[in-house]
């Protein structure tokens, strides 16, 4: 059984239920994924909160197939309330996987191919490349990426 969460007593789930109310009032995006290992997910939006929400904000109930964190998801469906989308998609992750892991794997291939001298099968890394500089955050000890500094 996936999941990480637990079920939490009376008290927590109204004062959650209070502060999750107030801050989808103001929120665009919403994206839900808690589950309980062996159990329905818990319902942690309901119609009033979805109500609430402004029109042309968006749901994304990823525990959807699990019963759904949000009251109005629908498996499989994007469901319209007052202007709010609710999406329920079906299997999410495994639809993203089978094009992001080529896609993954390419661009690591082209990276290590990018400092890798074919001929001598030698590491052989331009430090004025602007890949490298723009991925490379230490050096010889030190944090050279600005980001980082």
């Amino acid at each position: 059984a996936g999941g990480y969460a637990r079920e939490m007593g009376e008290d927590f789930q109204r004062r959650q239920a209070a502060l999750v109310h107030e801050t989808l009032r103001k929120q665009d995006l919403v994206i839900c994924t808690a589950l309980i290992p062996g159990r329905p997910a818990p319902t942690l939006i309901n119609d009033d909160m979805v109500r609430d929400m402004k029109p042309g904000s968006v749901i994304v109930d990823m525990a959807v197939e699990a019963g759904g964190n949000c009251a109005l998801s629908k498996e499989g469906e994007v469901v319209d309330v007052n202007g709010v989308k609710i999406l329920g998609p079906i299997n999410l992750p495994g639809q993203i996987a089978a094009d992001s892991t080529p896609l993954y794997a390419r661009n690591l291939y082209n990276f290590f191919e990018l400092m890798i001298d074919g001929e001598k099968g030698e590491l052989n890394i331009d430090w004025e490349d602007e890949i490298v500089t723009e991925t490379l955050i230490t050096r010889d000890g030190a944090v050279v990426h600005p980001d980082f500094i």
